[in-house]
């Protein structure tokens, strides 16, 4: 099974183009129901939709979580369907089998104000405190996911023009970068970045004190430290700068197919988990302008 997996996963890399952080989560899945057949001593060519069956049960026993289980399934059945597309195998024991129930969790969102709030508390007098204002601004403004953003290289961002680059696996896409981003970006590359970095060629854009890229830890802890400068009860995260990102473009009358381009997502659904907000913004509305609301 071992060289199945490695030729599935050349595939997936190669064919399919997925990101790192998607390739990572199928190794994770695979290798995982992998351990699982080899312990039970079955092949994975033999496996039927009961043995299917069997293994999610399993994956409830040891206490995963429906997403989880449902994101593992989703993998197998990929890899069971590139098996049957390339007649390594005759029948799909995926096939008719039912992920699990997952309830959609309602994305935390910041208001506007908490935003502003939140942007409010890098002060630009030092070197950290450009750096900082320049990076928050940028994740509200662009709506990068963390990995995203600390993956950018100095090069991948068009200060004349207003743009960002963004790599994720073999695809990209161009991000518009607003005003106020801009504006503290400008400062930070000028005055901040070039006294930070140790290497001249050193290609990242936000870098730690140490002057090499910043770590997706060292993004949360700045994060974390500045929403309990504001005083913000709200969990406040990297992805929740995200959903806000989404949700304040859709509010202000941004349609959906814009929004899922600039987020990134390769299917809308994704991105219509935040038309909930909109509807409640068209409630407030209509309460507000309806003579008889």
């Amino acid at each position: 099974m071992e060289e199945q997996l490695n030729l599935f996963f050349g595939f997936l890399e190669n064919e399919k183009k997925v990101s790192n952080n998607t390739l990572q989560s199928y190794e994770r899945d695979m290798k995982q129901f992998a351990k699982y057949l080899e312990e039970a001593g079955e092949d994975y060519r033999e496996v039927t939709d009961e043995g299917i069956k069997k293994y999610i049960a399993y994956m409830q026993e040891i206490g995963k979580k429906p997403s989880t289980i449902s994101r593992g399934l989703a993998s197998i059945r990929s890899f069971y369907q590139y098996e049957a597309k390339n007649k390594k195998i005759e029948n799909d024991p995926t096939e008719g089998i039912q992920s699990p129930k997952i309830e959609k969790r309602i994305p935390n969102v910041l208001t506007s104000k908490e935003v502003a709030l939140l942007l409010d508390q890098p002060k630009n007098v030092d070197l950290k405190g450009i750096r900082d204002k320049a990076m928050l601004e940028f994740a509200y403004a662009t709506g990068m996911r963390v990995t995203e953003i600390i993956s950018l290289n100095i090069d991948d961002v068009d200060l004349d023009r207003g743009y960002a680059t963004c790599k994720n696996g073999k695809r990209e896409r161009t991000v518009p970068i607003g005003n106020m981003s801009l504006k503290a970006l400008k400062d930070y590359v000028t005055n901040a970045r070039g006294v930070m970095i140790k290497d001249e060629n050193e290609k990242a854009l936000f870098v730690n004190v140490n002057g090499k890229r910043l770590t997706r830890q060292g993004f949360w802890k700045i994060i974390k430290y500045y929403k309990e400068q504001a005083h913000i009860e709200k969990d406040i995260t990297p992805h929740v700068l995200r959903h806000s990102f989404a949700t304040h473009l859709l509010q202000n009358g941004a349609d959906l197919k814009s929004i899922q381009t600039m987020l990134g997502h390769s299917d809308i659904l994704s991105t219509q988990i935040y038309m909930q907000f909109q509807d409640e913004t068209l409630k407030n509305v209509y309460k507000k302008a309806h003579p008889r609301a």
